[in-house]
């Protein structure tokens, strides 16, 4: 008899406007790759698919037909039944370095999540 084994994500992402905008927008075989990688960096700990930028903001990494994807994202681990990760937006990055404004971005939808969800309570 043969038994599945079953592997638990570590976390559930959430998609924020601009990251279903950038999704939206690019080419369906990329987006396919993105979300492929996304759902493995939920089983697997590996920096080259989910790796941290600075302070709170992580990235989630794709590298497909020579173009770097990165979707942003910050943890949200405030409830107790799931760990969340929301992924804020995303861009085709074009340099060796991530530019700041793209972090700094991150960071004020960050923020503006965590104000929105503080007011709801």
């Amino acid at each position: 008899m043969e038994t599945k084994r079953h592997m638990s994500s570590k976390f559930e992402v959430l998609f924020m406007d601009d990251a279903h905008e950038f999704l939206a927008g690019i080419d369906a075989k990329a987006r396919s790759k993105i979300l492929f990688n996304i759902d493995r960096a939920k089983l697997h700990n590996d920096k080259e698919l989910f790796k941290k930028l600075k302070d709170e903001i992580w990235e989630f990494r794709t590298l497909f037909n020579k173009t770097h994807f990165r979707l942003f994202a910050f943890w949200d681990k405030t409830g107790k039944q799931e760990t969340l990760v929301i992924s804020t937006h995303g861009i085709v990055k074009k340099t060796g370095k991530t530019p700041e404004k793209e972090i700094e971005k991150a960071e004020a939808l960050r923020k503006k999540y965590f104000n929105f969800k503080k007011s709801q309570q």
